[in-house]
């Protein structure tokens, strides 16, 4: 079973993210990490693998600095890697985005599953799995909090707040996984030495047969007009209870229009 891993450089959460001038993600200044989402679909497809045959391919759209997602999936287990480098991607939007990885996953090959992580730790739209779903022409199977794959067929298990559905779908299909499906290991040092060894080719967007013009965010659908910074956190206020506590909360949260 030949499975692509789509996977994201992001900033770091604990990190003091910012923007640029251009009211872009800043990306250059501040630490970034493999996305923590798309690490629940890397080891699920190290899972399926493990339990026939077959290969792991990771791709990864971004600057130079989005190497080290590829990085990190190869030492978990991964087998090679694709980085998508080239200055005039920068500032793409959803559509965009799925155009390039969808023409990326097509210069790969014919996968039998394509798996995302349900959304990006920095944009969380989760919209790019169904966009990339209809680029490749694939079943998408959206939100697996479970996957079993039994021949030519994948099953999920979907947790709303109400319910949970079973969906099948044929393969070659597109899943994605929510952080409920698993626990990504750690790479061990075996797998961080071995990860040294393994090939990551990177494409720029003549690679990929791309125009630049369809790309990039002066030719984006959506644009940030503009961005404030978080204000620093306040003192919170102590309500003394002196017989009126009870009151007193049930005013605070009125006037802050809570109830």
């Amino acid at each position: 079973m030949n499975i692509v891993v789509c996977v994201k450089y992001v900033p770091d959460a604990q990190s003091d993210r910012t923007f640029t001038e251009d009211n872009t993600t800043d990306r250059e200044g501040v630490d970034g990490l493999l996305s923590e989402l798309d690490e629940y679909a890397v080891e699920e497809a190290l899972k399926l693998v493990e339990a026939g045959e077959g290969e792991v391919t990771v791709v990864t759209v971004g600057p130079e600095s989005a190497a080290d997602a590829v990085k990190k999936s190869l030492q978990m287990g991964a087998d090679k890697g694709v980085h998508i480098l080239d200055d005039a991607i920068a500032g793409s939007d959803a559509p965009a985005t799925s155009l390039v990885l969808a023409e990326a996953i097509k210069k790969i090959g014919t996968p039998d599953i394509v798996l995302t992580g349900m959304a990006s730790t920095d944009g969380t739209m989760s919209v790019v799995p169904a966009m990339l779903a209809e680029r490749l022409g694939l079943p998408q199977v959206t939100f697996a909090s479970e996957l079993t794959v039994d021949g030519g067929t994948a099953k999920i298990r979907r947790d709303g707040d109400t319910a949970s559905e079973t969906i099948e779908s044929s393969l070659p299909a597109l899943i994605s996984v929510t952080d409920q499906i698993n626990e990504p290991r750690y790479p061990s040092f075996k797998g961080i030495m071995a990860a040294k060894k393994k090939p990551v080719e990177t494409w720029s967007l003549a690679d990929l047969g791309v125009d630049a013009g369809q790309v990039g965010q002066a030719n984006s659908w959506t644009e940030v007009l503009e961005t404030t910074k978080r204000p620093p956190r306040e003192q919170g206020e102590i309500v003394k209870d002196e017989g009126d506590g009870g009151t007193k909360l049930a005013e605070f949260l009125a006037a802050q229009k809570f109830i």
